[in-house]
């Protein structure tokens, strides 16, 4: 079953995202991709402190993040993130992080990372297939 059936086509079943970024325009190009279909509902947030912030106040399905950001990392973000909610999907989404970022992303487990530039079908697609792969069943 893929995840577009999983989920619903019908947008019965919405799934509530997090988009995580310094840069307003990135944040504002990532909730117009969500806001293309009826299965998303977005937050954005502009740093890692507002984004945990964000995450205790509201049972989000997924979350995406830069990793390079000011203050609070996307590192020092998911760190915290896997800490508090272990089992929430966070998918990485970045443009200029080094191969040793990537690396520690995978310390972490439950994140999928994916490179800037990325387009509106392969950003959505990758959201619903983590959210999918969250909610099956046998994934507890």
């Amino acid at each position: 079953m893929g995840s577009r059936e999983m989920l619903g086509e019908s947008g019965r079943q919405t799934v509530e995202v997090l988009i995580v970024d310094d840069e307003e325009n990135v944040r504002n190009v990532f909730r117009d991709y969500c806001l293309s279909s009826s299965s998303f509902k977005v937050t954005t947030a502009p740093g890692g402190r507002e984004a945990i912030d964000l995450i205790r106040k509201h049972d989000f399905d997924v979350v995406t993040i830069d990793l390079v950001m000011p203050e609070v990392s996307g590192i020092d973000t998911i760190e915290a993130i896997r800490r508090e909610w272990p089992h929430l999907p966070v998918v990485v989404v970045t443009g200029n992080a080094t191969e040793w970022l990537i690396e520690e992303v995978g310390r972490y487990g439950g994140c999928r990372v994916v490179r800037k530039p990325i387009g509106i079908q392969e950003f959505l697609d990758e959201l619903l297939d983590i959210v999918a792969e969250r909610r099956r069943p046998d994934n507890g």
